[in-house]
């Protein structure tokens, strides 16, 4: 165990970590009396070396399963801790497994075929719409919200998306749509009400299926929005835009010149697309083998250089690229806070092993987007150059006008 220890030495520069293995020898990481500071008792004698395998899968199983215990501090803190300081970390042994076996993990992209996609997806989305109520926003937005200002809320924060959105897409009354990935309906319904364009809602979850009818049905929006149970190489129309919110992560290295191509076969020739995706920042790397295990099966999130080459050989145009930086570590900060305020009754729906695993996961990705290498990047596509005005400030003229809309109804 002495070049496991030697390794966290090395990795905890910053803040005071301790660990006690299940015989009771405790290792102290770190600084004394800095902060963040925590204390994680192990009851598992291998722990250590199962760290030293895969930090990530093995911290998490034995914190759902009770096989560690948070003696001082929280959660938040030993992430945190971890987080702060692999960011500028030499290289861990676990880092070296995942670059040889990253050949391996191309290939399980391939899983994302049109015969396994829908499970994949319903092994997440397919949760109880109930228990998302409990953490989303009231138009139950499962994607990263747009934060104006800091001070905003989330509610805030997610109609400022759907306006950043619609404001690249473009739209005029009488338009189609094609929403790939609808999720529970919220933006082919603000694009619809604000907007009198005609939208296509496909998604792969049955029940964000049917959430989203019964909300389209409670709006009367019938006429304008239908929402149907596909995959997008199944989807043969063709549409005056394209929206994809959350989906993409969905793909797959493997599947990108495919999901390319049909976005161009399904755009008329002056239309116009908008892709908004998790992302990182750098090179290619690998996927989360708790993540993916436990959370999203067969996800990944893309460096941009995985991206551009398919893209650039379907023949579109990326006419904007935007990053969005820190916006998804504030977005989870309201989820798990809203999270926290319900986890009695979420716990009443699944159970307190299952509350364990979001509560993992949800700290876990904000750390990513805090102090690692994961963004969102919004991409607008068009087939044609002259498709989009010359410079941006269309969009924010665009947003600013949707502002006043809603002001002025507010007010009347």
């Amino acid at each position: 165990m002495a070049i496991i220890e030697y390794f966290l030495k090395r990795l905890i520069r910053k803040g005071h970590l301790r660990l006690i293995d299940a015989a009771g020898k405790a290792m102290d990481l770190g600084q004394p009396g800095t902060m963040p500071k925590a204390t994680v008792r192990f009851h598992d004698q291998s722990m250590l070396l199962k760290l030293a395998q895969d930090f990530s899968l093995h911290f998490g199983e034995a914190y759902m399963d009770g096989r560690l215990t948070i003696e001082e501090g929280t959660l938040y803190d030993v992430l945190e801790l971890f987080a702060m300081n692999y960011s500028d970390a030499p290289p861990m042994p676990w880092d070296v497994l995942s670059r040889v076996t990253m050949p391996f993990e191309r290939m399980m992209q391939f899983q994302n075929s049109l015969s396994s996609s829908q499970k994949n997806v319903a092994h997440h989305y397919d949760l109880s719409a109930d228990f998302f109520k409990l953490f989303l926003d009231s138009d139950m937005q499962y994607s990263c919200a747009y934060f104006t200002h800091p001070e905003n809320d989330i509610e805030q924060a997610q109609m400022d998306k759907k306006r950043l959105i619609t404001s690249k897409l473009l739209l005029k009354e009488g338009l189609s749509v094609l929403d790939i990935g609808c999720g529970f309906g919220g933006l082919a319904i603000y694009m619809a009400k604000n907007f009198g364009v005609n939208v296509t809602g496909i998604t792969l979850s049955t029940e964000q299926y049917n959430i989203a009818i019964e909300r389209v049905k409670e709006e009367g929006l019938e006429k304008q929005i239908e929402i149907r149970m596909c995959d997008y190489r199944e989807e043969k129309g063709t549409y005056d835009r394209v929206v994809s919110v959350g989906m993409f992560e969905h793909v797959g290295v493997e599947h990108y010149p495919k999901f390319f191509v049909s976005i161009k076969a399904l755009l008329k020739t002056d239309g116009v697309a908008l892709l908004h995706s998790i992302g990182r920042m750098d090179m290619p790397g690998t996927r989360d083998e708790w993540l993916h295990k436990y959370i999203f099966p067969g996800g990944y999130a893309p460096a941009l250089s995985e991206v551009m080459p398919s893209l650039e050989r379907s023949g579109l145009w990326a006419t904007d690229i935007e990053l969005l930086r820190m916006h998804y570590a504030r977005t989870l900060v309201c989820w798990r806070e809203s999270f926290d305020r319900n986890r009695e009754a979420i716990q009443k729906i699944y159970d307190e092993r299952f509350c364990r695993m979001w509560e993992f996961f949800l700290i876990g990705s904000e750390m990513e987007f805090r102090y690692g290498r994961m963004i969102v990047f919004q991409m607008q596509l068009a087939k044609n150059i002259n498709a989009v005005p010359f410079t941006r400030s269309y969009m924010f003229q665009e947003q600013q006008k949707e502002k006043e809309k809603a002001s002025t109804l507010t007010a009347t």
